[in-house]
């Protein structure tokens, strides 16, 4: 060990500065002396997107419960966001859902939503976390590979590769992988004598195009939309408001129906959507540049908990660990919820096995958003993978639901709380939303709701509902 911490832990090295690497040195934090952060791109010195980054020109979206744990990882995250311009709204309230063309009732929830540029995000949580005491972050530095000890298999430290410099060596007793979705494990792990994680895999042959336009009073009644892809029509979009008096808009389009670069196109593809709310939204609207486009690689989910050998003192964090289809939200908000995995399982025993219990735990976190993106990308006949009668029985009862949640602000709120993951799929199949998605009433234009801000977390009726423990995991 190189430390002589109370308890024998000396120095964490985390590979990554993004937003799964920062929050993992967070956690770390509070239980090693010494906490390097470890990243290749030169990093900006202030809220500006990067080269390594490629997805922070695009629309980003945490949800409630990702809000939830960062304010608890970094006390009045919220309040410091708003002053740089971030908004909070309730996720149901000030946001027009659209799900298989059914337009979402909107009412209070109680479901908090940060809206914030990915790189103001991103920025705030670089600064936040380089403040703390112990921490150290490179930057214009690589992680080449790990150095184990040979007998042991136990990590020992990180070979490191700086700009216009000699491969290093740093001494370590942790090594966290948040090298996101272009990481090396496998290699890693081949190198060290270990059998690499098993993979599912899932490709959407999703793209994004985005433009930025300028926000003024009066362009909406609400502060975002998100208009979801049907089966029959795969392609949606997202609007956000967000700091410096700005509408992002990022249209997706799946398999060859991609939105264009060119103005006149990507406002035509717009126009094709859905539903003509964010067309319509556009047509008011001064664009600010040009729109850039982003194909989004294959979905994949490393089963790290699968492993009956893994060397000891060796993390996988974030995207490393497993990649969304971005079209659903989930990426930040899991790596969030790993973070307090992790700070729980350092809390129990920082020692050995720590990464079998950390990898159990976030194999249960991940669990959730993935059958629920995978779910939903099984609705569209170009993407590959098996059918199973539980999926289609699934996606066929989450059609029912969309219905009923155009005319009943309950159904909503139960499916916005699975959605923010706040609550279990479970909560789906509770009796008090079961009934009414069964039996729906006639479906009816939802009517807008005028735009407040929550005056706080209300109680959600949904969440304190039993759920049943035999139904399974809902896909949406």
């Amino acid at each position: 060990m190189t430390g002589n911490g109370p308890h024998g832990r000396g120095h964490a090295v985390v590979a990554g500065a993004g937003i799964g690497g920062l929050l993992a040195a967070r956690v770390l934090a509070g239980v090693y002396e010494r906490v390097t952060v470890i990243e290749r791109d030169a990093l900006p010195d202030d809220a500006a997107p990067r080269r390594g980054v490629p997805q922070s020109h695009h629309a980003h979206g945490l949800l409630s419960k990702g809000f939830e744990v960062l304010e608890d990882l970094f006390p009045g995250l919220g309040d410091d966001l708003v002053a740089r311009g971030a908004i909070i709204r309730d996720a149901q309230n000030d946001v027009r859902w659209v799900n298989d063309g059914h337009p979402l009732l909107q009412a209070e929830s109680g479901l908090r939503c940060l809206m914030v540029s990915r790189p103001t995000l991103e920025h705030h949580l670089r600064t936040r976390v380089a403040a703390l005491p112990g921490v150290e972050i490179h930057q214009r530095c690589e992680v080449v590979e790990p150095l184990a000890d040979g007998a042991t298999g136990r990590i020992t430290g990180v070979r490191l590769l700086r700009v216009n410099a000699e491969p290093e060596e740093l001494p370590a007793d942790l090594l966290v992988d948040a090298t996101g979705r272009g990481n090396r494990g496998a290699t890693w792990l081949r190198a060290l004598g270990y059998e690499p994680a098993p993979e599912e895999r899932v490709d959407s042959g999703i793209a994004y195009v985005s433009r930025e336009y300028r926000r003024r009073p009066g362009d909406s009644d609400v502060d975002a939309y998100v208009i979801g892809a049907e089966a029959t029509a795969p392609r949606g979009g997202v609007a956000l408001s967000g700091e410096g008096d700005r509408w992002l808009v990022t249209l997706f389009g799946m398999n060859a129906d991609l939105p264009p670069v060119d103005p006149d196109g990507y406002h035509r593809f717009a126009e094709r959507l859905p539903v003509p709310d964010l067309h319509r939204l556009l047509q008011r609207l001064e664009p600010l540049g040009a729109p850039r486009m982003m194909r989004i690689p294959v979905s994949i989910r490393r089963h790290y908990e699968r492993l009956t050998r893994f060397p000891e003192g060796y993390l996988v964090f974030g995207d490393a660990l497993c990649q969304f289809n971005p079209s659903y939200g989930q990426g930040m908000t899991v790596a969030a919820c790993e973070a307090a995995a992790l700070q729980a399982c350092l809390a129990e025993d920082p020692g050995d096995g720590l990464a079998r219990r950390f990898f159990r735990r976030a194999a249960r976190i991940t669990d959730v958003p993935w059958d629920m993106s995978v779910g939903g990308d099984l609705r569209f006949p170009f993407v590959e993978g098996r059918r199973t009668l539980r999926v289609r029985l699934l996606n066929r009862y989450i059609g029912r639901l969309h219905r009923a949640a155009a005319v009943d602000p309950a159904v909503g709120r139960a499916f916005l709380s699975v959605a923010n993951l706040q609550v279990p799929p479970q909560r789906l199949f509770a009796p008090g939303v079961l009934g009414k998605v069964l039996r729906p009433r006639a479906a009816r234009p939802a009517v807008a709701a005028p735009v407040v801000a929550p005056a706080g977390v209300a109680a959600d009726p949904v969440a304190a509902e039993p759920a049943p423990r035999s139904v399974p995991r809902a896909a949406a």
